[in-house]
């Protein structure tokens, strides 16, 4: 049964992450953002609506976050799927139920009411669908939340199209937008990831707040939490102050 204590406790704040497409470091991203506020004194839940290309018992993302941001965070799933595919077509493949925005929005509703900071970490891109027979995706649910959505975005090339074009739907369907965080930062930067960091901001119409090394899942985990504020700008809890600051 849940106590006067419970009841009466403020709402906690929810972040959508979301991605400009697969495998750029959202879950990444979403540890160090985790880190941060567990160092900070904050109750962290990191929700992920849809795990795919995971066989049961096997670990997931937030399984990974909780592994880098510590075992204090509370995670949770609601479905998982054993193919690697967007979520619509691995239920579908798979014979099982889809997950529904009304779901997601429930789940995370409730981790906000016993954590001070809820991170949803979407599968794949914004618009990735969950189910075929209504196509929703991601941004139904954010918008169900009326939270705000963190792009992570690529470094190279193609960055500026990806993220403008999230940005875009986001402005569509009326979801804040508080930054951007670059998923992977090159150890060895070329010319184009270089120009993005004055650029990525245009392309989103939101600043750049965050920039994650490429290999950060790799240190360990006491490093990684001990550094996690230094990728992430104050927006987000960090101490870092954008490209100019190095």
């Amino acid at each position: 049964m849940t106590d006067a204590a419970e009841r009466d406790r403020p709402a906690g704040e929810i972040l959508v992450v979301s991605g400009t497409g697969t495998e750029i470091g959202k879950t990444v991203v979403t540890a160090a953002i985790a880190a941060v506020a567990l160092a900070a004194g904050r109750s962290v839940a990191v929700l992920k609506p849809a795990q795919t290309g995971i066989a049961p018992g096997e670990p997931g993302d937030t399984a990974e976050v909780a592994r880098l941001a510590g075992a204090a965070v509370t995670t949770a799933e609601l479905v998982r799927f054993p193919e690697p595919l967007a979520p619509a077509t691995a239920a579908r493949r798979a014979g099982l139920p889809p997950v529904r925005p009304a779901e997601v929005a429930k789940a995370a509703e409730e981790l906000a009411g016993r954590h001070d900071l809820v991170l949803v970490e979407g599968a794949g891109g914004l618009l990735v669908r969950f189910d075929d027979e209504t196509g929703a995706t991601l941004a139904d649910a954010a918008r169900l939340l009326r939270a705000p959505v963190l792009i992570v975005a690529q470094a190279g090339l193609g960055t500026l199209n990806t993220t403008a074009l999230t940005a875009e739907a986001l402005r569509a369907r009326g979801l804040a937008c508080p930054g951007v965080v670059i998923g992977s930062w090159p150890a060895a930067p070329d010319l184009a990831s270089l120009c993005n960091l004055a650029d990525l901001p245009s392309a989103a119409g939101a600043p750049l707040i965050g920039r994650v090394p490429g290999g950060a899942a790799a240190l360990p985990p006491e490093e990684f939490r001990a550094r996690a504020a230094s990728w992430l700008t104050p927006a987000l809890g960090g101490r870092w102050h954008g490209p100019d600051a190095g």
